[in-house]
C-alpha cells in the first residue's frame, strides 16, 4: 500500500469543501492507495512529471505516483480547466 502525500493546495481545498464531498474525495485518495492507477485513471501530458488524474463526482485529482509515496498536487471543479492552469504554475 502506498502512502498518501496531500499537497498543500489539495489540503486547503479539500478542507473548504462541505463534509460530504469531502468525505468523498478521501474515499478515492484511499483508493488509490491501492491502485494508484484505476481504469478510470488518465495521464496528463505537457508536464514535467507524470501526472495523472482521476475524477471523484464533480472534482478532479491530479496526482503523481513515486513509490513509496501517491502524492497530490491539486484537487478542483471537474469542468474547470484552472486545475490544469495551476498545476502548469506548480510544474513550471
Amino acid at each position: 500500500m502506498l502512502t498518501l502525500d496531500l499537497g498543500k493546495q489539495a489540503d486547503r481545498f479539500i478542507q473548504k469543501l462541505p463534509q460530504k464531498h469531502a468525505a468523498q474525495i478521501m474515499r478515492k485518495l484511499l483508493e488509490l492507495q491501492t491502485n494508484p492507477y484505476p481504469p478510470d485513471h488518465k495521464l496528463l501530458r505537457g508536464f514535467s512529471y507524470l501526472y495523472s488524474r482521476v475524477d471523484s463526482g464533480e472534482y478532479r485529482i491530479v496526482y503523481m505516483v513515486k513509490s513509496p509515496l501517491i502524492i497530490v498536487r491539486i484537487v478542483g471543479k471537474r469542468n474547470d480547466n484552472e486545475v490544469y492552469k495551476r498545476l502548469k504554475r506548480m510544474d513550471g
